[in-house]
């Protein structure tokens, strides 16, 4: 019996700066039930990073993090950060379309001419678990251009995987076109299929 299709998605590469360089809003929803028509995906792992505030969690934790704790958390807090907070209930909801999230602390670090930056790079976690689930999936569908993961996809596809890459044409590295071909699919045209309309 033929094992199941895996989407796996690299939030960071693939929506990196949001709707602003999109130029239209996405619809999680849509997208979801999208993929899962289209190329028969069974489980869709979304990888992102979270904002804790001081929230006491670890990552020897043997549980995720609990995103209702930590909006309890963060409505206790004075000021209330609204868009941290906005965020979790925007992960708590791809929970419910189906999404299986697969979220990491975002590390702040202060740059040397004083500037903030923020990262949570999923790239380990997203490519353990590629190795990880390897005998549970027949195919993949990665939501990524990151050329990062270009020599675990020709790992995958050696052994007989085949590998389809839904990512947007501009932010795709070299490496991961060539690789996959003709299995590359231009996030940019879904357009009519995942954009969020406003009723």
């Amino acid at each position: 019996m033929k094992k199941p299709v895996f989407a796996f998605i690299d939030a960071s590469n693939l929506f990196y700066g949001g709707e602003k360089s999109l130029g239209w809003k996405i619809d999680y929803r849509k997208l979801i039930k999208y993929i899962k028509r289209k190329y028969l995906v069974k489980k869709v792992f979304y990888y992102g990073g979270v904002e804790l505030n001081g929230f006491l969690y670890s990552i020897l934790d043997k549980q995720p993090i609990n995103l209702n704790k930590l909006i309890s958390y963060l409505n206790g807090k004075k000021p209330i950060d609204k868009k941290s907070i906005q965020r979790i209930k925007f992960y708590l909801k791809l929970a419910e379309f189906g999404y299986l999230l697969k979220l990491k602390p975002v590390k702040i670090f202060r740059e040397p001419d004083g500037r903030i930056s923020k990262k949570a790079n999923c790239d380990v976690d997203m490519t353990f678990d590629l190795m990880r689930y390897i005998k549970d999936y027949s195919d993949v569908l990665i939501l990524s251009g990151d050329g990062d993961f270009a020599i675990v996809l020709k790992y995958l596809m050696q052994l007989g995987k085949k590998v389809t890459v839904l990512a947007r044409g501009e932010r795709t590295a070299r490496d991961i076109r060539q690789l996959v071909g003709g299995d590359f699919r231009d996030f940019s045209r879904l357009r009519k299929e995942i954009e969020f309309i406003k009723k």
